[in-house]
C-alpha cells in the first residue's frame, strides 16, 4: 500500500488534491487520480495538482527550476490549464515555504504563468493570451439545440450565452456535444449570462469531470466572449463565488479570485 502527503484545497468551490513530487518519484496513474477525486471512497476534488520541479517533465522546454503544475481532471485525464487551480496550487506552496511571496512564476502545459498574491488574500494569475473564433459552434445540451462561441484559454471552451433564468434552468447533468472537428480533445463549455454592465454569470460544464461550481479559465472564456474581447474589467459569478477578470490591450488576460487551503494529511492508495 502507498501512502501520499496531501494538501486539499478549493478556489471559489473549485477543489482539487494537491501532490507535492518534487523529483517526480509518484507513478500517479489514471486510476489513482479517480480514487484521490471520489467523493466518497476518496478525498474528493474536481482534479488533482500535481507539484513537480519543471526539470523532470519530459515535455517542459523552459526553465527547470520552475514548478510545474502537472493538472488532471477527476477522470485522470491530462488538462493543459486550470485558473483556479492555478490558485489553489500557489498557494499550496506558499503554505509550505516552497516559493517566496511575491509573483510566482509556474510551469504549466500551456506555458508560464504568474501568479501574484494580494493584499486582501486573493491571488492573481496572468492566462495569456486568449483567441475568440468567429465561426459559430453548434452545441447540443439536454436535447436544445444552441449556438457558441469557440475560445481558447491554454485549453478549449466553448461559450454559449443565455438569458439568466435559462442558465440556471439547464440540465448539466450530462456532456454537452460538440463538433469533434472544432474540438478534437473536448470542450469546457460555459453557459453564461449578462447581469450588468461588465458582470456575468455562468454555469460550467468540464471535460473529463462534469459539472463544477467553477472554472477559471471558464470565466476568462465568458469575459472575453461577452465582451466581445474589448479591453475589460469584468466580473463573473458563478455557484461557487465570483471571479474578477481583466482583459488587457495586449490581448492576454488576467484572473483574480481566493485560493483557500481546508486539509492536508496522508492518504493511502490502493493497491
Amino acid at each position: 500500500m502507498r501512502t501520499w502527503s496531501f494538501v486539499k484545497g478549493h478556489g471559489t468551490r473549485n477543489d482539487f488534491v494537491v501532490l507535492k513530487d518534487r523529483s517526480a518519484m509518484m507513478r500517479l496513474t489514471q486510476a489513482d487520480v479517480r480514487f484521490l477525486c471520489d467523493r466518497r471512497g476518496g478525498i474528493g476534488g474536481d482534479g488533482v495538482l500535481r507539484a513537480v520541479k519543471a526539470e523532470h517533465v519530459p515535455e517542459w522546454t523552459g526553465d527547470p527550476d520552475l514548478w510545474f503544475m502537472d493538472y488532471r481532471n477527476a477522470d485522470g485525464s491530462i488538462a493543459e490549464m486550470c485558473g483556479n487551480g492555478l490558485r489553489v496550487f500557489v498557494r499550496a506552496l506558499l503554505d509550505c515555504d516552497l516559493v517566496p511571496v511575491g509573483p510566482v512564476p509556474i510551469a504549466t502545459r500551456a506555458g508560464v504563468r504568474i501568479a501574484t498574491p494580494l493584499n486582501d488574500g486573493r491571488i492573481m494569475i496572468t492566462m495569456g493570451p486568449v483567441t475568440g473564433f468567429p465561426e459559430p459552434v453548434p452545441v447540443r445540451v439536454a436535447g436544445r439545440d444552441l449556438t457558441g462561441t469557440q475560445v481558447a484559454v491554454g485549453n478549449p471552451h466553448c461559450v454559449v450565452v443565455l438569458s439568466p433564468a435559462e442558465v440556471d434552468a439547464i440540465d448539466l447533468s450530462h456532456q454537452p456535444e460538440v463538433p469533434a472537428d472544432r474540438y478534437p480533445a473536448g470542450a469546457n463549455v460555459e453557459f453564461a449570462a449578462r447581469v450588468g454592465d461588465g458582470h456575468y454569470r455562468m454555469r460550467v460544464h468540464e471535460r473529463g469531470v462534469g459539472e463544477t461550481e467553477s472554472c477559471g479559465t471558464g470565466a476568462v472564456a465568458v469575459a472575453y466572449a461577452l465582451s466581445e474581447g474589448r479591453v475589460a474589467q469584468s466580473r463573473v459569478d458563478v455557484p461557487g463565488g465570483s471571479l474578477e477578470v481583466l482583459l488587457d490591450d495586449d490581448g492576454t488576460a488576467r484572473l483574480v479570485g481566493p485560493a483557500v487551503i481546508v486539509a492536508r494529511g496522508d492518504v493511502a492508495l490502493p493497491d
